[in-house]
């Protein structure tokens, strides 16, 4: 019966299950553990951030003043986004502010874009080197823990930056009086509690939902070209072609989405209430 199973190869359930399944340092016990290490997430996202760095570094090395290269003037467009997007929200000092959304925008999209490659891809090259049939994730923002990550970054950046634009007294004064006056502080405290706790959850689900979705349909449509069907093989190339167009869409888009509701939230951290 074993023989059996191993010679017909995984179900479909067991296909989607192999490849949404992380690298861990071991099993998860319960909904929240937090002594849980996903190195395949850690690995490729810091991957990810080491050569988004080095490409800006390395562009902004090689930058000329005459007539720009067409790499060079992609990147500079990239850049005068950005820049204009934190100059109409953020009011104060952007030193900081118009890098870390550059950042954010560059790391999130090549994190997004592991999405593209082939799903059995590093299976088959860790097989061949003698792993095994391991787990192994390659798409950082379609885990969760990555996203919350990120978005608790964004959060500490918020309270940093209502410290030290309002200072620790007048930004605890907000928390007590805004919206409804310092007569309903505890109500106050509450709702500011939550907006702040809603801010960064939705941050992070809003990335991984999206993300985590496409992968899944990737690995629906490479279940579909393994039916021994010409309507399965013609399927899986249409469908996985018509996909794979519209997913570039949503990686550079969910990176946008993200690096401005960051400048948006630093923003608003700029004002009061």
């Amino acid at each position: 019966m074993a023989a059996d199973h191993a010679t017909q190869g995984p179900t479909a359930g067991e296909y989607i299950q192999h490849h949404l399944t992380h690298l861990r340092s071991h099993e998860q016990n319960g909904i929240i553990d937090f002594s849980v290490v996903n190195y395949d997430t850690l690995f490729w996202s810091i991957l990810m951030g080491v050569v988004g760095l080095w490409v800006l570094w390395s562009v902004a090395r090689r930058a000329t003043s005459g007539v720009p290269g067409r790499f060079q003037a992609f990147v500079e467009m990239i850049v005068e986004m950005v820049e204009d997007q934190s100059k109409a929200i953020v009011h104060g000092n952007r030193t900081f502010i118009a890098p870390l959304a550059l950042t954010v925008f560059v790391w999130v999209t090549l994190m997004n874009a592991m999405d593209f490659l082939p799903v059995d891809l590093f299976a088959f090259i860790l097989s061949k080197l003698g792993f095994g049939e391991m787990h192994f994730r390659v798409v950082p923002t379609a885990d969760l823990n990555g996203t919350l990550g990120m978005s608790l970054g964004v959060l500490a950046l918020m309270l940093y930056y209502s410290v030290k634009i309002k200072g620790l007294g007048g930004w605890i004064h907000e928390l007590f009086a805004a919206p409804f006056g310092i007569y309903m502080a505890p109500f106050n405290l509450l709702l500011n509690i939550i907006e702040y706790a809603a801010k960064t959850v939705s941050l992070g689900m809003r990335l991984f939902g999206n993300m985590y979705a496409g992968e899944l349909l990737f690995l629906l449509i490479a279940l579909l070209g393994s039916t021994a069907t010409v309507f399965g093989f013609v399927g899986h190339v249409i469908a996985g072609s018509i996909w794979a167009i519209f997913h570039i869409l949503i990686v550079v888009l969910q990176a946008f989405i993200f690096m401005m509701l960051t400048l948006v939230y630093i923003g608003q951290a700029h004002e009061g209430h």
